[in-house]
C-alpha cells in the first residue's frame, strides 16, 4: 500500500467521524439512547460499539508495533462482557463527544506511523497473517456498515 493510500484510509476514518457528528447533530441524550426496535442498538450504542472496536484495534496495532506477529482472538460484541458497562459510562452526547475526540487522536497516531510500521504483522484465526494496513482498512469497512445503520435509524429517532 502506498503512502497516498494510507492517507486516504486516515482521511476516511476522519470522514466517518464527520458522518457520526452530522448524523447525531441536534439530537439530545434521550433521542440518542432511544432504540427504535428493542433488539437493535440505539445511536449511542452504535457509537459505543465503534469506539469499543477502535480501542480493540488500537490495542492490536500497539501489540503489532511492539512484538513480532502477536496472535489475536476473534472479537464478537455479543461475547464482550464489558460492553454493557462501557455503554452505561458513555451515555448520549457523552458517547458521541468521546468518540469524536478519540477518533481524532487515533487518526493522528496512524498519521505518525512510518511506512515500515504499517507493514507490521499480526495473526488471527480468520485472516491468518495480516498487517496494520489490512487492519485499518478492515476497520473502515466494518465501521461503514454501522455508520449506515446510524443514518437509517436517525430519521426514526428524531421523529
Amino acid at each position: 500500500m502506498t503512502p497516498a493510500v494510507r492517507q486516504q484510509l486516515i482521511g476516511r476514518l476522519r470522514e466517518h467521524a464527520g458522518d457520526v457528528r452530522r448524523i447525531t447533530d441536534g439530537l439530545g441524550d434521550a433521542a440518542l439512547q432511544r432504540r427504535i426496535e428493542p433488539e437493535q442498538w440505539s445511536l449511542a450504542e452504535l457509537v459505543c460499539h465503534l469506539l469499543r472496536v477502535q480501542h480493540l484495534f488500537e490495542g492490536r496495532i500497539g501489540a503489532m508495533l511492539e512484538r513480532d506477529e502477536p496472535a489475536f482472538e476473534s472479537y464478537a460484541p455479543e461475547s464482550d462482557a464489558g460492553f454493557v458497562d462501557f455503554v452505561a459510562s458513555h451515555q448520549g452526547r457523552k458517547a458521541v463527544e468521546g468518540f469524536l475526540i478519540e477518533r481524532d487522536r487515533f487518526a493522528d497516531r496512524l498519521d505518525g506511523l512510518s511506512p515500515g510500521q504499517w507493514l507490521r504483522r499480526g495473526r488471527h484465526p480468520t485472516f491468518a497473517a495480516f498487517d496494520v494496513d489490512f487492519l485499518v482498512e478492515y476497520m473502515l469497512h466494518h465501521e461503514a456498515h454501522h455508520v449506515y445503520q446510524m443514518f437509517t435509524r436517525r430519521i426514526r429517532v428524531a421523529a
